[in-house]
């Protein structure tokens, strides 16, 4: 079957890569769709360290082929959108309603696939760049048939992350007032879900104006191509700060940004390594810095909750979806994402 693989120095799209059959709790999955999402490309450039040889993807949906024993939840047959959650369900964490903190979720890559003989591991415990995929049973989430699949790969990780991250982690509030820094398919969704939180002000920063556009049609109040024009839109600063970039001087951008008892949600991936500084003094006056894996999602509750938003017009799928490739122009959909051309590109299979 084809797939996209990463070998550790290049990406390659190949056809003979095999995956194994699902084990008990387990659901084997026909992607249909899966976005491609810039930590994909931060393996590929080393941002994000994973060990070679891997098959890439981790925001997919498709159809259940099969299921292992003890999988009640879904059946073949079943739409489903995948998350990159596989927690366990049983520790301290999950059964407290934090399955994005559960340990066995966390740094422990499988290697389900195989090629020439040759076993590859599965990123993000899902690598939806592959015509078929083995997840865990609760990555697995069913979703209504009327939801198309470019669209439903999107709920796995840059929905869950950014609409998550306003409702979840920061919990705005009605007639609240948000920054969100960087507009790409995290910031957008942040965006739509401050306006499904109900804020009063959105302001989006982003150095390219051709997002302004799509920044709006998501909800943003107000566009700036730089920081410095936050203070004229919110005089004594924002209640809450999305830095949705990566930038290390960005955090500090974020946290000057605050008004008294704000929070800075930093969402944007650095390096492993990579070091902020700020004053501390700026933190007296009640500001927060916020820390957010995954939009402290719970995908088996919020995937379709955000499924029937987008049903009713409240949340917006089809839009983010800029260009989708044959799986095959993969380079092409990288090209694309690298030059920030397109919010979302989905590779379809």
């Amino acid at each position: 079957m084809r797939g996209v693989v990463f070998d550790g120095k290049s990406v390659e799209v190949v056809g003979d890569l095999e995956v194994r059959d699902p084990g008990p709790g387990e659901v084997l999955v026909g992607i249909r769709a899966a976005g491609l999402c810039h930590s994909d490309l931060s393996v590929i450039d080393g941002t994000i360290p994973f060990p070679p040889p891997v098959v890439l993807g981790h925001e997919g949906a498709g159809v259940v082929e099969g299921v292992g024993e003890g999988v009640t939840h879904v059946a073949v047959g079943d739409h489903v959108a995948l998350s990159t959650l596989a927690n366990c369900g049983a520790c301290g964490d999950c059964d407290a309603g934090r399955p994005t903190m559960c340990r066995k979720a966390i740094g422990m890559p499988g290697r389900p696939f195989s090629r020439q003989g040759l076993p590859l591991f599965q990123f993000a415990s899902n690598s939806s760049f592959a015509e078929r995929t083995v997840v865990r049973a609760v990555q697995a989430v069913k979703i209504p048939e009327d939801v198309p699949f470019p669209s439903a790969a999107l709920l796995g990780c840059g929905v869950l992350t950014g609409v998550g991250a306003v409702l979840n982690r920061a919990k705005v509030a009605r007639g609240d007032t948000v920054v969100v820094i960087g507009t790409g398919g995290i910031g957008l969704n942040v965006i739509q879900g401050a306006r499904i939180a109900g804020a009063l002000t959105i302001v989006a920063v982003d150095t390219n104006p051709a997002k302004e556009e799509t920044a709006r049609l998501f909800g943003a109040t107000h566009f700036l191509p730089s920081a410095d024009g936050v203070k004229d839109v919110l005089p004594t600063g924002a209640d809450h700060v999305f830095e949705c970039v990566g930038h290390t001087g960005l955090v500090r951008t974020a946290i000057d940004l605050l008004d008294r008892h704000g929070q800075a949600v930093l969402l944007g991936m650095t390096a492993p390594k990579a070091e902020a500084s700020f004053p501390p003094a700026a933190m007296f006056l009640d500001k927060s810095i916020l820390g957010c894996r995954y939009g402290s999602s719970r995908p088996q509750k919020d995937i379709p909750l955000y499924a029937e938003l987008y049903r009713t017009g409240a949340l917006l799928l089809d839009e983010l979806v800029t260009a989708s490739y044959p799986v095959e122009e993969f380079a092409r959909a990288r090209e694309d994402a690298e030059a920030g051309k397109v919010a979302r590109g989905v590779l379809v299979f």
